[in-house]
């Protein structure tokens, strides 16, 4: 789309210029390294400028995409219209007594780091997931028996308006891999983590053993998105795609990982369209096979070929 001149001006009276980049490859901040361009690509450091350049676009009829470190996302090879925001710069991190504040743009894992310096427990499960915190915050993310549900305390966030306001654990309404922030697009601000004081070598010891589970069973070794598809009821996705024989089918540079089926990797150059096209694949033959559908986990945004411009 074709960006007004003066929303452009305005932009740079809000943010500095090292904030805004025009035509911006996203394969650059998606672990899987796809995706196309989008318009404007802008990085925020204030809650003050993130609801300034939100009014801004809703002002001239921009259209505005979130987007965190890009763990569980594959962005479309025609990329986004409008404005895409990203949350990064805001990574502070602080604690009053059992509690922990973390802004958006933190690393989950950088949480579950501060949370062992600080002798508290209850991130442990959070050692090895390579979001930020508002992406966990967005997906209710979990593993090794445990979920963002657990330790929430509250979170602040703003909506589509530019407002504002917190919402209780309760209020979020955090289900599995779902929460009332992606029903009404909330954007996280901060989130409050509420953690029990614990001994460093015992919240060690479950971190190293969380490390090597994630490290001996995923495939860390190629570009990803991490798990493909939420965990259907009663079943698990990984041994579905196993048991129908899909592993190390490829797709243009995309393949069914090896090492854990539930993963698919960028082994040599793949394209979103690879990627989405496996996806299709793997849930036309698990349906087929299992009667079994498979809900993707992995959020699929932007605009690819069959879209208009």
């Amino acid at each position: 789309m074709k960006i007004d001149l003066t929303y452009k001006e305005k932009l740079l009276k809000i943010l500095t210029e090292d904030q805004i980049k025009f035509f911006e490859p996203l394969k650059k901040h998606t672990y899987t390294r796809l995706g196309g361009e989008t318009d404007v690509f802008a990085t925020p450091t204030t809650y003050d400028q993130l609801e300034k350049i939100i009014k801004l676009s809703k002002e001239y009829g921009v259209p505005v995409t979130l987007i965190g470190n890009g763990s569980n996302l594959i962005v479309k090879d025609k990329g986004i219209r409008g404005l895409t925001i990203s949350l990064v710069a805001m990574q502070e991190i602080r604690a009053e007594s059992n509690t922990i504040y973390a802004q958006s743009g933190a690393a989950i894992i950088d949480v579950s780091r501060y949370a062992l310096a600080k002798n508290l427990s209850g991130l442990e499960f959070a050692c090895g997931i390579p979001g930020t915190v508002g992406g966990a915050l967005y997906m209710n993310a979990g593993a090794y028996g445990g979920q963002i549900s657990d330790v929430l305390k509250s979170a602040l966030l703003m909506n589509e308006e530019g407002e504002r306001f917190t919402l209780s654990n309760e209020e979020l309404s955090l289900e599995y891999r779902k929460s009332i922030i992606s029903k009404k697009n909330y954007i996280v601000l901060e989130a409050e983590f509420s953690l029990e004081e614990a001994s460093y070598e015992k919240i060690k010891a479950k971190m190293d053993e969380n490390t090597f589970l994630r490290e001996s069973k995923q495939p860390l070794e190629y570009p990803s998105c991490g798990s493909v598809f939420k965990r259907p009821p009663g079943y698990f996705a990984g041994k579905l795609i196993q048991d129908c024989g899909l592993q190390g089918l490829r797709i243009g540079g995309a393949e069914v990982s090896t090492k854990h089926a539930g993963f698919i990797v960028n082994v040599d150059n793949a394209t979103a369209k690879d990627y989405t096209d496996l996806i299709n694949i793997i849930q036309r033959t698990v349906k087929e096979k299992f009667a079994v559908d498979l809900e993707t986990e992995v959020m699929i945004i932007g605009r690819d070929e069959s879209d208009a411009d």
